[in-house]
């Protein structure tokens, strides 16, 4: 039987050549042209692009002082368990507490909150003294009473350092809505704020 997988034939053998270009040398050299990233600036308007909800995420920071910062990077991530991530710069404080607390609520802004999503975003130090807002031990953190049309309560199932940035990954054991069908959400896109409505259109 003849075997199809012989190289050379039995009666001419032929010595076998060595590629033009070592293997090591090739992915050397696709390793190299690998392109470097993009600038921050460019990735900022790249995504400037895709309009997102808005929310602020808090938690309880040292002797239960409120902490929080307003975010965009929110997203479903799995229906069972009943999962969300959002994204934290590493920086941050609230960052800092909720990797302590293990718990956090995610308040999705309703659009007659942009005051309330500029001064989390702000850094203010004293930014709860400014709105009102809600704590329990049912909690994952506090609500904001006026600003939020839903509230997510959440406990950290997982994180991951990415970058300059920490996924956090929170599995929702309490949300506070009334009527869905009602929410007026407020979002974010283009470098400005915007309404459901106003986006729709």
């Amino acid at each position: 039987m003849t075997d199809t997988t012989t190289l050379t034939s039995a009666s001419a053998p032929t010595a076998l050549t060595a590629p033009a270009t070592p293997i090591a040398s090739t992915l050397r050299t696709n390793h190299e042209a690998t392109p470097a990233t993009i600038a921050p600036a460019q990735f900022r308007a790249l995504m400037s692009t895709f309009p997102t909800g808005v929310a602020v995420v808090t938690t309880g920071g040292p002797e239960d002082q409120p902490r929080g910062l307003t975010v965009s990077s929110v997203s479903s991530v799995s229906l069972d368990p009943p999962t969300l991530l959002v994204c934290l710069n590493r920086n941050s404080r609230t960052l800092e507490s909720v990797l302590e607390r293990r718990t956090f609520a995610v308040n999705l802004l309703h659009a007659g909150a942009r005051s309330a999503a500029t001064l989390f975003a702000s850094g203010d130090p004293h930014r709860f003294d400014s709105v009102e807002w809600a704590n329990s031990a049912e909690f994952g953190g506090p609500h904001l009473v006026r600003d939020a049309h839903a509230v997510a309560d959440c406990r950290v199932s997982r994180t991951l350092r990415v970058g300059d940035h920490e996924v956090i990954f929170g599995e929702i054991f309490r949300v506070e809505q009334d009527r869905p069908e009602d929410a007026d959400p407020l979002l974010y896109g283009m470098r400005t704020f915007a309404s459901w409505p106003a986006a729709a259109a």
